[in-house]
């Protein structure tokens, strides 16, 4: 029997590789000759860069960056093993849970430390970028990680602009001079399932600035300073492309100053992996994930993963750390069975600890697999 284990991380608990072996463990204990192969999965989002990095070969840089307040912070980023292309997340430099709760104000965040990641990856030899853009804590329209990248961003009397939503305020020239020379040989394919705007009702500050700590007055000048900013640039008519309000605008950013795309963060993680070659040549394929809901069958990757399989009429099981009262709706989008592997009512603290997940999770494919061995699968 050949199976294809692709799981995504339990987040907070197993990584999805981590994952993926201890379910190969439990399968092997019931067929001992199965060839498991373990994939690595992830949605663009958090954990995208370890799952794509170790699972593809690659290895991971650290380097320190200026955080989303102007403070020294480390990211980490991945350079897969052709050495051109690069793995990185916004939230590893900019993200909103490297700013306390009481300092969360789009005023003050930067996206500055993202350039400086890709600087460092440009400097390496990387031409080719993978971005996942979630997690953000900025509302800049991605002017930082542009100031890095060597485009100035200026008030009216030729100073710069300050880090912050509120040096979209002050903008009123882009210039490019400065930029560094590399970038014109760079791509980006840019994790991106958010649908928004750039500006309006539906836009950036509207829709993402209150998590961020911005206030009603704070929205309403936040979304005329990005319209003002899109103006500034040759394409003003991308602030209305879906997905340009991602990450407080960086998803403009890319676009308007960078050769990338925006796709879904499956889709990049699905291509890039290669997952098709495994799945098609599979008997059967494992997937899952930490929580199995509703939400799972909107563009998250154990959705992506079953979509893939069934391309080639291929069952799909998925495993998870818990599973909702709408988690049915995953048997129609192509999961076939779904098991949740806690074993007893435990605190959570006990449940989310590595060892027992991963054995919880070994322990429930044995059994799964114990039961379609009886019945004859083979």
């Amino acid at each position: 029997m050949r199976i294809a284990a692709v799981i995504d991380s339990f987040k907070g608990s197993l990584t999805s590789l981590e994952a993926g072996e201890a379910a190969r463990q439990g399968i092997l204990r019931a067929y001992p000759n199965a060839q498991v192969c373990v994939r690595p999965l992830a949605d663009g989002g958090e954990g995208t860069v370890e799952a794509l990095t170790l699972g593809m070969g690659g290895r991971t840089e650290k380097i320190t960056v200026t955080g989303p307040l102007g403070r020294p912070v480390e990211c980490a980023y991945g350079i897969l093993k052709d050495g051109r292309t690069a793995v990185l997340e916004m939230s590893g430099a900019a993200g909103i849970t490297l700013v306390p709760a009481r300092e969360r104000n789009p005023m003050n965040t930067t996206t500055y430390g993202v350039g400086e990641v890709i600087r460092a990856a440009i400097a390496k030899g990387c031409r080719r970028f993978i971005v996942g853009i979630g997690g953000s804590a900025t509302n800049d329209g991605g002017i930082g990680m542009l100031q890095a990248l060597g485009f100035g961003m200026f008030k009216e009397n030729g100073d710069p602009v300050a880090f912050g939503a509120k040096g979209l305020g002050e903008l009123r020239a882009i210039t490019t001079s400065s930029v560094i020379p590399e970038l014109r040989a760079c791509s980006f394919r840019i994790a991106c399932d958010v649908t928004t705007p750039l500006c309006g009702e539906r836009g950036a500050s509207a829709v993402f600035g209150p998590q961020k700590g911005a206030s009603p007055s704070m929205i309403r000048r936040m979304d005329q300073w990005l319209d003002a900013y899109a103006d500034l640039t040759h394409a003003p008519a991308l602030k209305d492309q879906p997905g340009t309000g991602a990450a407080g605008g960086l998803g403009f950013a890319f676009l308007a100053f960078t050769n990338a795309v925006l796709e879904s963060g499956v889709k990049i993680v699905l291509e890039e992996t290669h997952l098709e070659n495994y799945v098609k040549d599979a008997d059967l394929v494992v997937t899952g994930e930490g929580r199995l809901d509703a939400q799972t069958v909107m563009g998250k990757a154990p959705a992506g993963v079953a979509q893939l399989a069934k391309k080639y009429g291929r069952p799909v099981i998925a495993f998870s750390g818990s599973a909702a009262a709408d988690a049915n709706v995953c048997n129609r989008a192509g999961i076939d069975a779904f098991f949740p592997i806690l074993r007893n009512i435990v605190p959570l603290e006990e449940a989310m600890n590595r060892e027992n997940a991963a054995r919880n999770l070994a322990d429930t494919a044995e059994q799964v697999f114990r039961l379609m061995k009886r019945l004859g699968f083979r």
